[in-house]
């Protein structure tokens, strides 16, 4: 699926109309769990009926749209069958245990419940919740299209910091005619640069959020000097809300860019499996690993790639620094050393620069390539999920 996203433009009263249909959402969200804590045997068939038992039950859920019930019931599945499945793969850990919703912030049309305008610039949400008719906002670059219905499979609404949104999933494949290049290359993800390739090209970290951390630290102030339960404390918290919301648009807009630039101009992307949730427990550098986005940056790679039809290898990240690329010699160094020369060759390369090139030789070499080609986890709307780190990979120290 293809993911269409608009702003809403409505009133107050509407917009406190999608706020009560999600707390519902949550509702049967939760409902649905708790069914599945008190009895045994419980499968994803019986929540979807007891979707239509909460509808009787309780009065306020039936003004929610049938189908979307469902998906609220659907939601509570999602973390069960997620649990059941790290428990089956033996995942190191906590295997996630559901928990109950108290910050649901959307809700979820399947193919009823709404209806799009001819012109494509307006929804309206026919359930009982009293949402009505809102218009569709886009940049003045975006074109705003009236989609076949039959080809929209979910209209959800979201709700963010800066305001109300309208995700469109629509059911298409958007394949790209890729200019083949010749170039194979190896990427080593890091924290002085973006990431450095196996050619010695980098691309330099733009450190979005040590940018902001300066207005972001005042706003924090700000909002702890404020009376609790106080309109000044929610103007605030939303307006902290809002610039952090900023820094993450701008971490997902340059890995978006950065990833369609590097697979359009090369036929072979490597790239090291790294654990980041291991990495971020060294607390001198998670703050600087979350700034660098390396999960999102890999999530659009191979996106591009699916597109491209270009092949994106990962490879295991064992000895990827340590390991010289010229003649395989074992050259230790520490952290903070950012030179690798090797004692035996006597090949001079900067730190990253040698683990890209060997990360592309171990891509070609095949010995732990192709391991995750194209594999990026996603959810029901076709977006990538976060990072997915097979069993039995290690973790790597950050640059």
């Amino acid at each position: 699926m293809q993911v269409y996203e608009y702003k809403l433009d409505g009133s107050k009263a509407q917009y406190s109309a999608i706020d009560e249909a999600v707390r519902i959402v949550q509702f049967i969200r939760n409902k649905c769990l708790r069914l599945w804590m008190d009895e045994r045997g419980i499968s994803k068939n019986d929540l979807q009926c007891y979707c239509a038992e909460l509808a009787k039950e309780y009065p306020f859920a039936t003004r929610l749209n049938s189908q979307a019930r469902q998906a609220s019931a659907d939601r509570a599945w999602f973390a069960i069958s997620r649990f059941y499945d790290n428990c089956k793969n033996h995942k190191p850990g906590k295997k996630g245990y559901p928990k109950f919703q108290h910050d649901n912030r959307s809700i979820e049309y399947k193919t009823t419940g709404w209806r799009l305008s001819p012109d494509g610039k307006h929804i309206t949400i026919t359930d009982g919740c009293g949402i009505g008719h809102l218009r569709l906002v886009g940049n003045p670059k975006q074109k705003i299209a009236a989609f076949p219905p039959q080809q929209i499979k979910r209209v959800r609404i979201v709700r963010r910091a800066d305001g109300y949104y309208a995700q469109f999933g629509v059911k298409a494949e958007r394949a790209i005619v890729h200019q083949p290049t010749g170039k194979q290359v190896g990427i080593d993800v890091g924290l002085k640069a973006y990431y450095t390739d196996s050619e010695g090209k980098t691309v330099d970290n733009p450190r979005q959020y040590r940018k902001a951390e300066q207005k972001l630290k005042r706003l924090h102030r700000q909002l702890s000097r404020k009376q609790k339960k106080s309109q000044n404390r929610k103007k605030a918290r939303k307006q902290l809300a809002r610039a952090h919301l900023q820094v993450h648009r701008q971490r997902e807009d340059f890995a978006r860019k950065t990833a369609s630039t590097l697979v359009s101009s090369h036929d072979v992307i490597a790239y090291e499996n790294l654990q980041i949730r291991n990495m971020v427990r060294n607390h001198h550098l998670a703050k600087s690993i979350h700034d660098a986005g390396w999960g999102t940056f890999i999530c659009w790679v191979k996106a591009y790639g699916q597109m491209h039809n270009v092949p994106i290898l990962a490879v295991a990240p064992h000895f990827t620094s340590q390991e010289c690329s010229a003649c395989s010699a074992l050259v230790k160094k520490s952290l903070s050393m950012r030179t690798h020369i090797c004692p035996s060759c006597g090949v001079i390369l900067d730190r990253d620069h040698n683990a890209a090139r060997n990360i592309l030789a171990k891509a070609l070499a095949c010995t732990l390539g192709h391991r995750e080609t194209f594999g990026s986890p996603e959810n029901a709307w076709g977006e990538m999920a976060s990072t997915h780190t097979p069993k039995g990979a290690t973790s790597k120290s950050p640059r």
